[in-house]
């Protein structure tokens, strides 16, 4: 009797110890785990509330300089910096370059401003962002012009349009 109690007890010992092993073992890897999935599901969302629409185009091929709107569609902003940052490619197809923004326009520089801004710095859910752009990749009146805004979650907008001339 006393055997079987000392052998049951022995058992016992070695699955808490066995189990103690093994949640020492697997912890750090779970919570690793859910610190990832966290981060990834926000970066996620992030990316699902942010949504953003051409309005409209104008492109003048004897000025050297094209207009585009874009409205944000999306339930998220987006701050001041991540626009400054945005990737924004114009010209001619497949003769188009990536402009570098500025605070003031300058020849092959894009600028920006925020309408109906609410002075946050943010481009806030229904405001429409109007991007000014010179560059002498603009192409002459009747020609397609080529369009890529690109911020940096990866958000991309597309478009072609005919540039104009001056009346």
């Amino acid at each position: 009797m006393s055997s079987e109690t000392f052998t049951t007890a022995m058992f016992l010992m070695a699955a808490i110890i066995s189990a103690g092993v093994l949640i020492n073992a697997v912890f750090p890897v779970i919570y690793t785990l859910s610190g990832t999935i966290a981060s990834s599901s926000h970066k996620v969302d992030e990316r699902l509330s942010t949504d953003v629409k051409i309005v409209t185009t104008y492109a003048n091929g004897d000025d050297k300089n094209a207009r585009i709107w874009l409205k944000n569609v999306g339930t998220g902003r987006i701050a001041e910096n991540d626009i400054r940052k945005a990737d924004v490619f114009l010209g001619g197809q497949g003769d188009f370059e990536r402009l570098a923004w500025a605070a003031a326009l300058a020849d092959e520089r894009w600028t920006h401003e925020i309408l109906e801004e609410t002075p946050n710095n943010y481009w806030d859910p229904g405001e429409t962002l109007s991007i000014t752009v010179k560059t002498g990749k603009v192409p002459a009146e009747e020609r397609i012009v080529y369009f890529q805004f690109v911020l940096p979650t990866g958000l991309s907008r597309t478009t072609t349009f005919t540039a104009s001339g001056n009346p």
